[in-house]
């Protein structure tokens, strides 16, 4: 069975990772819903509906092959002129990195572009998108977990270099615990 953390590598044809790479996108921007990727399964499970008044401010996924500090696959955002559908596969540009501290553990969430995208794609840095684009996100993760009783801590938005780091170290850790076998969903 097809797995897509496993099955799809992260690299674009013909583009350098980790500043370019695959996606896989699990909620859309403009969602309230949040759908996770099961990590035993490969399926998209509904995780739950945000208790906050609040919604995604990007499209939201993964980076296929690689395996975060907070034991997930690695978290994006993918800007981009409209909602992409869950499980599509989306070719970005990285610009930035923010990171949560949610359970103690750092919850990196890479900040990137749709590659080709006419209305995004001058976009290569942080400081190239509206300072009200990062208040807002950064609220956005403050927030939606609130009237769960859970309390995060969201930093500052560091430049695509910061974020060029922990795509390699994520992707350094998943190919290691390939190599154990000791990734979930792994067919052994």
């Amino acid at each position: 069975m097809f797995h897509p953390w496993h099955d799809i590598t992260p690299s674009v044809k013909g583009r350098d990772l980790p500043r370019h790479l695959r996606a896989i996108i699990e909620i859309p921007k403009d969602s309230s819903v949040k759908y996770e990727l099961d990590k035993s399964t490969g399926r998209l499970r509904l995780d739950r509906i945000l208790y906050s008044a609040v919604y995604y401010p990007a499209n939201y996924g993964f980076i296929p092959q690689t395996y975060a500090e907070d034991d997930d696959p690695l978290d994006i955002l993918v800007f981009c002129g409209e909602p992409v559908v869950p499980m599509c596969i989306v070719d970005a540009e990285v610009i930035g990195l923010m990171t949560m501290v949610d359970e103690g553990k750092p919850d990196h969430k890479i900040i990137s572009v749709l590659i080709d995208d006419a209305e995004y794609q001058h976009f290569k840095d942080p400081e190239h998108l509206p300072p009200h684009t990062f208040r807002m996100l950064k609220r956005f993760f403050e927030d939606y977990k609130t009237l769960e009783g859970k309390e995060v801590a969201v930093e500052e938005v560091q430049p695509a270099e910061a974020a060029m780091d922990v795509i390699e170290d994520a992707i350094n850790r998943y190919n290691k615990m390939r190599r154990t076998g000791s990734l979930p969903g792994l067919r052994q």
